[in-house]
């Protein structure tokens, strides 16, 4: 790693101003104006160099965040750990902006085994090198449209890859969940993981486990709307990651060999299928499923492996039955790892059972008047036909998506939005009398 930052100059590189969010740039020239520095950081910087579109615009700083409150009036103060000051403009967009933090609770040769409490200011060498991955630790200044490196994370975006800043073993066993994000990263952009860090990450995937599992369902749920859910998932087993996750699938990945029954090519075609979906629900503007149904297809090659929910026919008692034990797993295992709400794995519970339903009661015209008429069916319905997809490669209606909503209908709901309710009818203690307190007379 440079002692020293490289300045590589505006004609060295592809980010200019105009690539620039316009309302990040009124940040950065009014703290340029206050006398403060201010830098483009992050995955900004490293998107505007890949040629993409950042879907944020993070902003770094030598203010601290009371100076950055009196700064930024439409502003508000977060975080416990280290103050971040978000800046809210028009049209619901936040900017966040942080402070340059030090490398005090980061030192690698500290005997510090965990996180400190509380971070401290620091300058643009110790930012940078506090951060997870070299290509996310890049600044980008407006005054003279320079990129300043300090990990050599310009080198690592020219030739593609992924390298934990620091010793990677260290800074993973400081915060495990810096493994999820390198091979998120990987996954999204096409990136190589570098051997020191790949090493790291096969070494030490059991340490995930020690996360808050809220923080792991967070991150979690990234990838499964990432886009990149299929490349994600390949890296997430080849390096042991996803068993941290899915601790159940060890056993069952080690005992299934026939292609039918493997449940890694099953999960592969779901995958697939979800980076398929989501990129059709974005494009047509309708919302993506919600997590639950996303989690409940993760979930499909385990019930059928473990209870054999597919392969055999039930119906009645027994098929409730089936539904209280896969509950009671559910509780046993994932629920608590990844600190789901009842409500959910209740809902994942009922798409399983409602999947068999569908699949057994199928008929050459469709289903059964019964089971139509069910309450479930067509929600059910949907995840029957993202399982066929997967696993038969069929065509998915985006009907059964729902349709965009039209001009119409966004007007009225924006009209709706920004237009006070008034009361229905008066309380009944009010009064048009002068002197009444309450309605009653004084």
């Amino acid at each position: 790693m440079l002692c020293t930052g490289r300045i590589i100059p505006a004609e060295s590189h592809p980010i200019t101003p105009k690539m620039i969010d316009r309302d990040a740039l009124y940040v950065l020239r009014k703290l340029n104006d206050a006398g403060f520095a201010g830098y483009l950081v992050g995955g900004g910087v490293r998107d505007l160099y890949l040629g993409k579109t950042p879907k944020d615009f993070d902003i770094s700083t030598d203010a601290r965040p009371g100076q950055l409150r009196k700064l930024f009036p439409n502003s508000n103060t977060i975080g416990r750990r280290f103050r971040l000051v978000q800046i809210f403009f028009r049209g619901g967009k936040t900017i966040e902006i942080s402070t340059l933090r030090s490398l005090s609770e980061h030192d690698l040769d500290g005997p510090e085994a965990v996180l400190a409490p509380n971070n401290t200011f620091g300058t643009l060498s110790e930012d940078a090198r506090r951060r997870d991955l070299t290509i996310n630790s890049l600044f980008y200044e407006i005054e003279n449209n320079t990129i300043i490196d300090y990990v050599d994370g310009s080198l690592d975006l020219d030739q593609g890859i992924i390298r934990i800043v620091g010793e990677p073993a260290k800074r993973i066993g400081r915060d495990p969940v810096r493994m999820m994000r390198a091979i998120r990263h990987a996954a999204r952009i096409n990136f190589t993981i570098e051997d020191q860090t790949w090493k790291a990450l096969c070494d030490n995937s059991h340490k995930l486990s020690l996360c808050p599992p809220s923080r792991l369902r967070d991150e979690f749920l990234k990838d499964l709307y990432s886009g990149a859910t299929a490349p994600w998932f390949e890296l997430a087993v080849d390096s042991g990651l996803f068993f941290a996750l899915f601790p159940f699938y060890r056993k069952i990945f080690a005992s299934n060999s026939a292609p039918a029954e493997n449940p890694r090519e099953l999960l592969t075609g779901i995958c697939r299928t979800i980076d398929r979906i989501n990129t059709l629900s974005l494009s047509l503007k309708i919302h993506r499923q919600p997590d639950f149904f996303l989690i409940g297809l993760f979930l499909i090659p385990w019930a059928e492996a473990r209870f054999q929910l597919i392969s055999v026919f039930r119906k009645g008692a027994p098929l409730f039955q089936l539904s209280k034990i896969i509950r009671d797993e559910i509780d046993r295992t994932i629920g608590i790892e990844l600190n789901l709400r009842r409500s959910l794995r209740q809902e994942m519970v009922s798409l399983l059972i409602n999947l068999s339903q569908l699949i057994h009661n199928k008929q050459q015209h469709g289903w059964p008047k019964w089971l139509k008429k069910k309450s479930y069916f067509k929600k059910s319905t949907l995840f029957y036909h993202f399982y066929m997809a997967a696993t038969t490669g069929e065509s998915f209606d985006h009907m059964l998506l729902g349709t965009p909503p039209t001009k119409h209908a966004k007007e009225v709901a924006k009209k709706n939005d920004t237009k006070p309710s008034k009361p229905k009818s008066r309380p009944a203690f009010s009064t048009k009398s002068k002197g009444g307190i309450f309605g009653f007379k004084k």
